[in-house]
């Protein structure tokens, strides 16, 4: 299946980049997110953390 594939990609021109771009746009945004969870203060983490435990239905939640 895979030859099948790749026999069409060969024939386009420039195809070769299209790998390159995907690993670079994954690569910014997980190291994005991992900024931004590191960066994330503890009180936030424990805020969130709490919210599936949350029976109050009726609790006003802050957000900043």
């Amino acid at each position: 299946m895979l030859k099948f594939i790749k026999h069409n990609l060969s024939g386009i021109d420039g195809v070769e980049i299209y790998p390159i771009i995907s690993l670079l746009l994954f690569f910014i945004v997980f190291v994005t997110m991992l900024y931004f969870v590191i960066k994330l203060p503890k009180s936030k983490i424990d805020i969130v953390s709490q919210l599936p435990l949350d029976t109050d239905n009726n609790k006003e939640i802050n957000h900043e």
